[in-house]
């Protein structure tokens, strides 16, 4: 299982970096460990896009490798303590995502104009502002997990975003929709004129209309079929 779990937390480093989530070395996405004993999560000093099941190890709750090698992500309590307050979460993604830090720090809210933010919208994206800097403590990552509350993303202002799901295939689509929804707001009122945007009402069934969990597992199947592979060394 521990191999399965690497894998997938491989993959999934791999396809956002694919889709532009990539920042140098920075970002990581996790999965719950089955056993209860933290999260698995790329090693830290890796971009993205050279994450292999190798680079990847489980962390527990106080930041101790317990299985695996490798430097521990600072930011690890966003993942380990969103996974002590969220049982229904099965995956974390944390990125820096341009387009959604933009919308963010531009203090707009994220508005259902195109279909990928009828995912999210309603209710309005948390926005998490005790601080713009590094999540490197439990305090700060259980503040972080209260903001998110019962949402599937959050926006860290000036930062970045947290996406999860109850596993973390549907995290990363999510992240992955969250960049894409933020980038079509942000065209939209470059155009000017009068926006438009759906009802909530409207939202909620397009929600389930595109992303009911069969469709987000065929889109899923997508990325892994679209997703670099290879020796990465």
């Amino acid at each position: 299982m521990s191999r399965e779990t690497r894998e997938l937390v491989a993959t999934s480093s791999r396809i956002l970096a694919r889709h532009g989530h990539g920042d140098f070395i920075w970002g990581h996405s996790s999965s719950r460990d089955v056993e209860g004993r933290g999260a698995w999560i790329k090693g830290s000093g890796w971009g993205l896009d050279e994450i292999t099941p190798d680079r990847v190890h489980l962390v527990d709750r106080h930041g101790a490798v317990v299985e695996g090698e490798g430097a521990v992500q600072f930011e690890y309590p966003i993942h380990t303590e969103i996974l002590a307050a969220r049982p229904d979460v099965g995956g974390v993604v944390h990125t820096h995502a341009p387009h959604a830090t933009a919308l963010a720090a531009a203090g707009a809210e994220l508005l259902p104009v195109s279909h990928a933010a009828n995912y999210f919208v309603p209710p309005i994206v948390p926005r998490f502002t005790l601080t713009a800097d590094l999540i490197m403590t439990a305090e700060l990552g259980a503040a972080v997990a209260e903001c998110l509350g019962g949402a599937s993303a959050l926006f860290l202002v000036n930062h970045g975003i947290v996406t999860v799901g109850p596993d973390l295939e549907t995290a990363t689509f999510a992240a992955l929709l969250l960049e894409q929804a933020a980038e079509q707001q942000l065209r939209t009122l470059a155009f000017g004129g009068k926006p438009t945007w759906s009802e909530p009402a409207e939202s909620l069934a397009k929600r389930e209309h595109i992303y009911n969990p069969i469709a987000v597992r065929k889109a899923w199947d997508y990325l892994v079929r679209s997703a670099p592979t290879g020796n990465l060394g």
